[in-house]
């Protein structure tokens, strides 16, 4: 027997007994979040264990293909959002939409730290029942602790995602100190603080 048609043998029996078999593929989700600016809740989600990706968008309106100056308008309807990108086995949907509630307030309407109007409201867009459940589920705990007696936050069924114009996506990278400008002015950081301790 030659080396060759050993080395073939053997790479033939690891392919078999499926030791060189090909990697499992990782099967990711994606979710959903409006939190007022989507710089800001960007990459707040980029931060976390378990994002994949994420994109900032518009979700949530009527008009179609909208442009950010439309959004910013507050006539379209739609709300700065972003699309997460996860793995499940690292990070559950539940533990998500914990995390994004310690990243907003949702105890303001049609607003967020500095910026104002529809397009910077709070909003979970769930997309399947299961989703929903566990978001109503949070909701509902979170009005137990009695910190939070109205809460704003929109839980709606997710409608088609626009993705922003791309000088948005992942802008606090590429806009380190313009990024750091708006959130120091905006007080976000603070506000946080004070509502999450």
């Amino acid at each position: 027997m030659t080396l060759k048609s050993a080395l073939f043998g053997l790479i033939s029996l690891l392919i078999v007994t499926g030791t060189l078999a090909e990697p499992k593929t990782m099967q990711t989700k994606t979710a959903i979040f409006a939190g007022g600016c989507f710089w800001c809740v960007e990459k707040a989600f980029a931060q976390l264990p378990g994002v994949m990706a994420t994109e900032a968008g518009y979700t949530g309106g009527s008009q179609p293909n909208p442009t950010y100056e439309q959004v910013t308008s507050g006539k379209t309807g739609h709300a700065e959002a972003v699309r997460v990108t996860y793995d499940p086995a690292r990070v559950s949907y539940r533990q998500l939409v914990d995390y994004f509630w310690r990243n907003i307030d949702p105890t303001v309407q049609n607003r967020q730290f500095c910026d104002v109007g529809n397009q910077y409201r709070t909003a979970i867009f769930w997309q399947s029942e299961e989703e929903r459940r566990i978001v109503e589920e949070s909701v509902a705990a979170l009005k137990k602790t009695g910190r939070f007696p109205k809460i704003f936050t929109e839980i709606k069924p997710a409608t088609t995602f626009y993705r922003a114009e791309e000088y948005h996506q992942g802008f606090y990278k590429a806009n380190p100190d313009r990024y750091e400008v708006y959130e120091q002015s905006c007080q976000r950081g603070g506000r946080l603080k004070e509502l999450w301790r």
